[in-house]
């Protein structure tokens, strides 16, 4: 496969997973604040189930296509250990995020809807590192 298509299939699974990373979040506070005022959040937990489940999916793609375009193409330089340490940080948000997806199909999310907005920004500076060692590749 050229170096081209594996890029493009890397940026489209890495734009639905991020998609998926930022809005994920959002449900959480919508379902904590929705079960504060006695609205009901059932639909929230499926979207947030189903939501959770292509992103995984998406998240795999872009490490396989990732990794394929690293071992395939020979990148170098620290910026591509820097880069693979916030995609570290990135999985484990979503891990994270896995633990309170259980524990809202549990009825269990204790966290506020401030948390959860406090929350959706980490991604956001990950990935902001991110695009700026791809695109300067500073050292």
């Amino acid at each position: 496969m050229s170096y081209l298509t594996l890029k493009l299939l890397h940026l489209l699974a890495m734009t639905s997973w991020m998609a998926g990373i930022f809005y994920l979040p959002r449900i959480f506070v919508h379902y904590v604040e929705g079960k504060a005022a006695g609205q009901e959040v059932a639909r929230l937990q499926i979207m947030g189930r189903k939501l959770y489940g292509f992103m995984t999916i998406m998240a795999v793609f872009t490490l396989i296509f990732g990794v394929w375009l690293w071992l395939g193409f020979g990148f170098g330089g620290g910026w591509i250990h820097a880069k693979l340490l916030c995609v570290g940080l990135l999985i484990a948000y979503h891990l994270t995020c896995r633990h309170y997806l259980q524990k809202m199909q549990q009825d269990l999310l204790t966290q506020s809807g401030r948390f959860f907005r406090l929350f959706n920004e980490i991604p956001l500076l990950i990935f902001i590192a991110i695009l700026y060692l791809v695109v300067f590749k500073p050292f």
